[in-house]
């Protein structure tokens, strides 16, 4: 169960990480820390990239601290590879209920982003590093997806605390390499193209975390079903998390304040809903536009 564990943790990371990137805070990133944005504040471009990936990576060994402490906890109390695969199971389709959105409910997020104001008030390695710490601990803005806190639970699930700051730092790094995929557009008119584009492929960041969420509830299901009497466990926490999640479907409406939005596509119809990132994508490229 552990190595298993440990393989889905690192892959929920990595989604995570991905997914995050689409974020009304991730989007910002990519628009405010540019070749051209920091050539025009007289500042270097890689040196301000660098301290935004420093500072997601200690961000990210920030919240693997957090999983590192549950880790702590999960260690001391003893429990069996029965108990550990059925919480992680239970959390991992808790998660992807919320992001498919089954039970037409969201685990409850925030949407506090970063304050752009730091840019003018601050030398580059203070808003780059301290931008790219909140960004790469994951829970200090806007949060997209419920896989970031699996991570935390599934990490600290290992009863590993090594592993659980690893999982975090891995998480960061991911987060903070996001800043590089503008690093050669030296104008606003390439930054508004690029905008246009990354919006559209929100969508597969979405399936992806699907698809990963998908693949890690069945490999926890199937060691589960290896273990005597994790069948039968694994089987019922399944049929337990669908009971709940038609309850919810059944007696609570929908969300009113569904955080989505149509993207329009190249021939002027509109594509599949991407969420409240890909309209904050829109709204970066229009305002480089107006700058530009």
């Amino acid at each position: 169960m552990t190595t298993t564990l440990i393989i889905v943790t690192l892959a929920v990371a990595l989604a995570a990480a991905i997914r995050s990137t689409w974020s009304p805070c991730g989007l910002s990133m990519l628009s405010t820390i540019t070749p051209f944005s920091e050539r025009g504040k007289g500042h270097r471009y890689g040196v301000t990239a660098a301290w935004f990936i420093s500072g997601a990576v200690v961000g990210g060994l920030t919240l693997g601290g957090v999983a590192a402490l549950a880790a702590v906890g999960v260690r001391s109390l003893g429990l069996s590879a029965t108990v550990v695969g059925m919480a992680a199971l239970t959390a991992i389709l808790v998660a992807l209920v919320s992001d498919a959105g089954l039970a037409r409910h969201r685990l409850p997020f925030h949407r506090r982003q970063v304050n752009e104001r730091w840019l003018d008030a601050y030398r580059p390695w203070v808003y780059g590093a301290g931008f790219g710490w909140q960004i790469g601990c994951g829970l200090a803005t806007y949060i997209t997806t419920a896989s970031v806190y699996l991570l935390v639970v599934l990490a600290g699930l290992t009863g590993n605390p090594p592993v659980a700051l690893a999982v975090g730092g891995w998480f960061g790094v991911i987060r903070g390499l996001a800043v590089l995929l503008t690093a050669r557009l030296e104008d606003p008119g390439a930054l508004l193209a690029f905008h246009r584009r990354f919006a559209a492929a929100g969508i597969w960041a979405h399936r992806l975390v699907i698809a990963v969420l998908t693949a890690s509830s069945v490999a926890i299901w199937v060691v589960l079903a290896g273990i005597t009497g994790g069948l039968v466990i694994g089987s019922a926490v399944v049929v337990g998390v669908a009971v709940v999640t038609g309850i919810l479907r059944v007696a609570w409406p929908a969300e009113s304040d569904r955080d989505v939005c149509a993207v329009p596509t190249a021939s002027g119809g509109q594509a599949e809903d991407l969420g409240a990132d890909a309209a904050m994508a829109d709204r970066s490229a229009d305002r480089v536009s107006v700058v530009g």
